[in-house]
């Protein structure tokens, strides 16, 4: 049974990483919808980190949990798996934060903004298009 759920659990990370397409991703409801942008020049840019959502933690927690379970016997099993599962949540918390930049930007409009982005690709002074949804940033692109 155990030799399953290694395989399962080892399955399920190589599927959950295979992602290879680096365009932006668009979720099927809102994917024919019409976008906005605004143009501007980056004035600022500072590192951030964008925390876990908690999903990270929870699977960590799993994950963790279960192959601590496999490690104890007796009463140690029930130390075993608190442990795992404790360790797996600090584990998946920290695997699931994302380096970020925040960006000021003064809109060609004369407007000035702040924006939280995934990874570090843009850098003060580079002229940048931001897409829209609504209020929602859906990416940043320098042009």
């Amino acid at each position: 049974m155990k030799k399953y759920l290694y395989i399962a659990l080892s399955t399920t990370v190589l599927i959950t990483g295979c992602a290879t397409n680096s365009g932006p991703e668009y979720d099927g409801a809102n994917y024919q919808q019409i976008k906005r942008y605004d143009t501007g020049v980056v004035t600022k840019s500072r590192p951030a980190v964008i925390s876990d959502s908690g999903i990270g933690k929870f699977l960590g927690a799993v994950v963790g949990a279960v192959l601590g379970s496999t490690l104890g016997q007796g009463n140690g099993t029930t130390l075993t798996t608190l442990g795992g599962g404790l360790v797996g949540a600090y584990a998946g918390n920290e695997i699931a934060k994302a380096n970020a930049q925040e960006l000021t930007i003064s809109l060609d409009n004369g407007e000035n903004v702040v924006v939280v982005i995934k990874g570090n690709k843009i850098h003060t002074g580079d002229r940048v298009k931001i897409i829209k949804d609504g209020n929602k940033v859906d990416q940043v692109d320098r042009i």
